[in-house]
């Protein structure tokens, strides 16, 4: 039995990977499971009190991923329509990944990338700021869009090292 949980650890690990990056599958959460069926094995592998403190973290980055965005746009001079042009943005971006996924191919992954930053310079141009104000409250969006990707990919990795010392 000890094998299945492996395996399916395994595919759990690499799912929390690709979601640290696809926005829609919660890869630290994700990452994390892996390690709790690991203590399903005969031997469970991990303290009690790891396992605590690594899901407080998983849910701390995942909570962070959607409040980085919007601290970059505000760090950054953007002013309430920016923020709610990055967060408009950043869901049309989930929506059109999809869409244009399927019709342009790997360009789809493009639409996350910029939907937060095309809302928060839509958004503050709609506020009557200048198109420089308005640029630098994007840049902040991506910047804390990009940031949060890599909170994401560093814990997911992180628990990927656990897993794999755990098995050896």
């Amino acid at each position: 039995m000890d094998f299945i949980w492996i395996i399916v650890g395994i595919v759990l690990i690499l799912v929390g990977i690709a979601g640290a990056i696809i926005p829609g599958i919660p890869g630290p959460i994700v990452s994390f499971v892996a390690l709790l069926l690991l203590q399903l094995r005969e031997n469970p592998p991990f303290e009690q009190d790891l396992l605590v403190i690594l899901g407080l973290i998983a849910a701390g980055v995942t909570f962070l991923d959607y409040v980085v965005p919007i601290w970059g746009t505000k760090k950054f001079g953007g002013s309430k329509m920016g923020v709610r042009g990055s967060l408009v943005g950043l869901i049309v971006g989930i929506i059109g990944l999809p869409i244009l996924g399927i019709v342009i191919g790997p360009f789809g992954i493009i639409s996350i990338l910029l939907g937060p930053f095309v809302g928060a310079y839509i958004g503050e141009s709609m506020a009557g700021k200048g198109s420089t104000t308005a640029m630098r409250s994007a840049i902040g969006s991506f910047i804390g869009f990009v940031a949060g990707t890599l909170m994401k990919l560093v814990y997911s990795f992180v628990i990927s090292y656990y897993f794999l010392a755990s098995l050896f």
